[in-house]
């Protein structure tokens, strides 16, 4: 590996898994499939971290193709003298790429765990960002979606760290490293069907000669930022705003809008259940111009200067006549 491409690795991965320099650390987690991104990835990892690292390859058996593409990940493991494991999941039918993207990660999980693993590293890079920035746009997404993926996060609700050590690089530098390191990668087709929106969004910005991906991935950054900024005025509006009653809980709003509809959603949550940031919009709304509403399980009510809310009263049952 070129000692260029080894330090700035060496870098990204500082950023976002200090125990890098924690030599008795637990070892780094990789999910590799075998795709260039990952192979990069894997080859980065292991001229940076010899010895320091275990990875696995996630077989979702929906291509024919899956299970070679494991084995072909295990023989370079082998080569480059890092333990490797596959892991066989299964994929619910309906939305097959969320379904795949939850069973993969729920694996890799419970495969970190296993082996004492404290961090999982993923190939995300500056093409998949600023795909996903897109892509959120055109779905109306609010701040929190349109920040993309995070250098650091978690593996669904497990203690296990997710990093993301690549969000710098383009998706043309990593083929690079895999084709100077005289690596064959393998190709999935599901990257080019036009099924799939993601798939016809990066044939379009292809052809977008005038589009800057790197700028356009580093907006996403910057709006993480924003996001965070957000969540901590919302915890400062929520322990100064928010009161326990007898029946629920008690807002009284003085943040702007896009602060207090984080304090409601979070109310909503501890109440009853999540939902959807469309739906605490509506009640948000709602309540600004003095009109009750429910959401879920919960009624909300305008009150001297402020909002209540509780669970809604259980219907009795009414008797049968006989």
């Amino acid at each position: 590996m070129p000692t260029d491409l080894s330090a700035r690795f060496e870098a990204a991965l500082r950023a976002v898994w200090p125990e890098l320099d924690d030599v008795s650390a637990p070892r780094l987690g990789l999910a590799v499939s075998g795709g260039p991104d990952s192979t990069a990835l894997l080859l980065l990892a292991a001229s940076v971290l010899p010895g320091r690292i275990e990875a696995a390859t996630v077989d979702h058996g929906l291509r024919a193709e899956n299970a070679q593409e494991a084995a072909d990940v295990a023989a370079l493991c082998a080569r480059l003298e890092v333990p490797h494991a596959t892991l066989p999941v299964t994929v619910e039918a309906g939305n097959v790429q969320g379904a795949a993207r939850q069973a993969r990660y729920a694996a890799l999980g419970t495969w970190a765990q296993e082996l004492g693993l404290i961090a999982v590293a993923t190939a995300h890079h500056a093409d998949d960002q600023a795909e996903t920035l897109i892509m959120r746009l055109n779905r109306a997404s609010g701040v929190a979606g349109l920040a993309g993926v995070r250098p650091r996060g978690r593996l669904l609700d497990m203690p296990i760290g997710l990093v993301r050590p690549l969000l710098g690089w383009r998706r043309v530098e990593l083929a690079s490293v895999v084709t100077e390191a005289g690596v064959t990668s393998a190709d999935d087709p599901s990257n080019a069907d036009d099924r799939f929106d993601r798939a016809r969004l990066r044939k379009a910005m292809a052809g977008a000669d005038w589009l800057d991906v790197a700028a356009v991935a580093q907006s996403a950054a910057h709006l993480a930022d924003a996001d965070a900024a957000l969540s901590w005025s919302a915890e400062l509006e929520y322990n100064a705003r928010v009161k326990r009653d007898p029946f629920g809980l008690t807002y009284r709003p003085m943040a702007p809008r896009a602060i207090a509809l984080r304090v409601v959603a979070r109310i909503v949550e501890e109440l009853d259940t999540p939902a959807r940031g469309s739906a605490v919009a509506r009640l948000f709304d709602a309540l600004v111009v003095g009109e009750p509403a429910s959401i879920g399980a919960l009624v909300v009510r305008p009150n001297a200067g402020g909002w209540s809310f509780a669970k809604a009263p259980m219907r009795k049952a009414v008797p049968k006549r006989g």
